[in-house]
């Protein structure tokens, strides 16, 4: 670190802690601005530069493009942040916690900047964009399997960090590398390991959180209702995640990764209806997705579905191949389509970038090796209760066909760990009962914008594909996750009535009640805010337990 920065945090550190217990955090006339506010008790303009950016900024504009990862938001007419901060300790936050609030400002969190709605980088009110992209440590203890993760680092970092040390251990989240820590715990997060060992919010152990007032709590100080809160309820409603303390799980040293094509022309409708069936209630060491893909036959001018049914065995290919072939002998999987691996090579692998056992493992941790075009879509999400019957199926491959090919269909199975868990063990709440979940989206990448007329068609599509699928998916409510947000599902918040039409659908009624009475209890005033974040109303609600 420079000098200079060392110095700058020494001062503001010191300027924290003498005008923490006064009224106002700085003693500053009430025409300061905000970045005058930022900048209080230092005259080192070089260091802060570093750490503050405003719209006349050179360097502006990519700051903000880095982690907007979906790409069709990176347009001249989406709003962006007046200021940007990125701080590289925990003060630099509280500093920008207490301007904020002195000047007016909303703000965003960033961390991976996944989200499909582009809630973290983008408002139309003004905003200081928080970008967590410096605060990234890892501190992985194989004696304890746990790691301290710091809420600016990726998947890819921790699962590097972790094989780094340990290749016994694992921690279970999603596939993408890029995917942010920080907001992945706080909406519940599942990925490969979803079944043996539940999301990865189910794995959090403690929590360094900051709360609207700039307070540091970890689990014991918080209390064990904030703490259940920011395991799936949207920490980004509550305060501001710091780091997660995660618990490292059991893995083999040795994985098996599978793949098969199956066409509706090779039996595929009925391979993919006996999928729902076996897939949830198979060995909970193997999960098996499905990608749905429409292609036209050779040069002709029909379509035919192609479904690319590929999985996780926590073992070796020959027990891998015994159970199949006694579970589920219908998909063929045949020893060439099997390859053996460490568990940091299956995220390679399944991380959908071209990546091989033969990619160097430190890819997963180089964002700029991850290939940000595939992030362009408008993404929708459900939960899978009851198996689709076959006469479902090929109205479905229909619907699809109606697409130009942009569609992306993703079906993760559940089941396994899944269904020992209560809805309300922590937020997230699409637990006992879920076969499998289902993400559809369209694609915009040979667009110029999301709102060309193909992408507007594409999103009419995606809309009455949607509507279609209400009769084969989970019913009062129509399950939503919070990680995949979508506004479509309203943002209505000045009455329960209006916020619960999106909110019951991420949470379920009791989960979400509960979520409103501990926002109402740790940010009374609701600063923490954005377009689906937990209301804070002017009654209280009355438990429904």
């Amino acid at each position: 670190m420079k000098i200079s920065q060392l110095v700058f945090l020494f001062v503001l550190t010191l300027c924290f802690f003498v005008s923490w217990g006064a009224t106002h955090p700085f003693n500053v006339d009430d025409s300061e601005d905000l970045i005058s506010c930022l900048q209080s008790k230092t005259n080192n303009v070089t260091s802060i530069s570093q750490l503050i950016f405003t719209p006349v900024n050179s360097s502006f504009q990519s700051i903000w493009e880095a982690r907007v990862n979906n790409l069709r938001f990176i347009k001249p007419s989406t709003p962006k942040p007046s200021v940007i901060v990125t701080p590289i300790d925990e003060t630099q936050i509280q500093t920008t916690l207490f301007c904020s609030k002195k000047h007016g400002y909303q703000i965003r969190i960033r961390s991976g900047g996944h989200d499909f709605e582009a809630i973290s980088s983008s408002a139309v009110v003004p905003f200081v964009m928080l970008d967590l992209v410096n605060m990234k440590s890892i501190d992985v203890d194989v004696g304890k399997r746990t790691a301290w993760v710091q809420a600016g680092a990726l998947l890819g970092e921790l699962y590097y960090s972790i094989s780094q040390k340990t290749n016994t251990l694992y921690f279970p989240a999603g596939i993408c590398p890029t995917v942010g820590v920080g907001g992945y715990m706080g909406g519940g997060g599942y990925g490969t390991l979803v079944r043996k060992y539940g999301t990865a919010a189910d794995n959090v152990l403690d929590v360094r959180f900051m709360d609207v007032n700039g307070n540091i709590l970890e689990r014991k100080s918080m209390g064990e209702d904030l703490f259940w809160a920011l395991r799936g309820g949207g920490a980004s409603s509550f305060g501001i995640v710091l780091a997660w303390k995660l618990r490292l799980v059991p893995v083999p040293e040795i994985v098996t990764v599978f793949g098969v094509n199956i066409t509706l022309e090779e039996n595929g409708t009925d391979i993919f209806y006996k999928y729902q069936y076996v897939a949830p209630s198979m060995d909970r060491d193997l999960l098996i997705r499905v990608q749905l893909f429409s292609e036209f036959i050779g040069n002709t001018t029909n379509k035919t579905i192609k479904m690319w049914f590929q999985g996780l065995y926590l073992g070796k290919t020959d027990t891998l191949l015994q159970l199949l072939d006694k579970d589920f002998p219908e998909l063929k999987v045949r020893r060439e389509n099997c390859e053996e691996m460490s568990m940091v090579q299956s995220s390679l692998v399944l991380a959908d970038q071209g990546f091989t056992t033969s990619t160097p493992t430190e890819a997963l941790a180089n964002q700029s090796a991850i290939e940000r075009q595939s992030w362009n879509y408008k993404i929708k999400l459900d939960y899978v209760r009851t198996p689709i019957p076959k006469s479902g199926l090929r109205k479905m491959w229909r619907k699809i066909f109606e697409n130009d090919q942009s569609e992306m269909l993703v079906i993760y199975t559940f089941g396994g760990k899944m269904e020992e868990y209560s809805e309300t063990a922590i937020p997230y709440p699409h637990r006992a009962g879920v076969l499998y979940q289902f993400l559809k989206g369209v694609n915009f990448a040979d667009q110029t914008s999301d709102m060309t007329p193909t992408s507007l068609k594409r999103v009419q599509w995606l809309q009455r594909f949607y509507k279609f699928l209400e009769p084969y998916v989970s019913k009062n409510p129509r399950e939503a996750y919070l990680n995949y947000v979508d506004l479509d599902l309203g943002v209505g918040r000045d009455t329960y009535e209006e916020a619960s039409v999106w909110g019951e659908s991420y949470w379920k009624r009791e989960n979400f009640k509960k979520l409103i009475r501990i926002k109402a209890q740790v940010d009374p005033e609701n600063f923490f805010r954005h377009p689906q974040s937990i209301p804070v109303f002017d009654y209280p609600l009355v438990s429904t337990s």
